[in-house]
């Protein structure tokens, strides 16, 4: 195969696009902050444990301490990211996003995240979402870092290579290709 032609099978394509289609449905029709958490932890669950969200948690034993914070850890209701700590955050504008931005860094961090096609299409789909705008065309690859996401705007066909970080407490533009290839 061609670096061009490199592609899923048919039938996990369709698989791919099928769950980024459902995910932008989902972040499209609930905009508000704990129904976006709720999203985000559910398909990290599913993501990174291989079974769906159980419900409450046995805390009284020891032994599933770890585990429990592990579970507790995919709830974007339950961390800290670094933007929460700054004085110019807009909490209307961010607390929206957080857990899409959030959901940005532990797709990259986990096994899916090293699958090129599918995370190139992923974060794409949630830059719309997070960014002030998104032009047609957007590529963004693995390792992208921001503080706010609310202050992004990327042009048509812009192009984030890989271990970007936009600090974007003041608004930001982006055109062409952004990053070393």
């Amino acid at each position: 195969m061609t670096a061009h032609d490199l592609k899923p099978t048919p039938e996990a394509e369709t698989i791919f696009k099928k769950w980024i289609a459902h995910l932008n449905d989902e972040f499209t029709r609930h905009q508000g902050y704990d129904r976006r958490a709720e999203i985000v932890r559910d398909e990290l669950h599913q993501i990174i444990l291989g079974r769906p969200h159980g419900g409450r948690l046995n805390s009284t034993l020891v032994t599933e301490l770890p585990m429990n914070v592990l579970i507790e850890s995919l709830d974007p209701r339950n961390l800290t990211l670094e933007a929460e700590s700054l004085p110019d955050l807009d909490p209307e504008r961010f607390y929206p996003r957080k857990p899409l931005l959030f959901f940005w860094q532990a797709f990259d961090r986990s096994p899916l995240g090293l699958n090129h096609w599918l995370g190139t299409r992923f974060r794409t789909m949630l830059a719309h979402h997070i960014f002030a705008s998104a032009g047609k065309g957007l590529q963004i690859a693995a390792g992208i870092k921001m503080i706010f996401g609310y202050n992004i705007t990327a042009e048509e066909n812009a192009i984030l290579h890989r271990d970007v970080f936009l600090d974007d407490r003041q608004p930001i533009t982006l055109r062409g290709e952004v990053g070393a290839r």
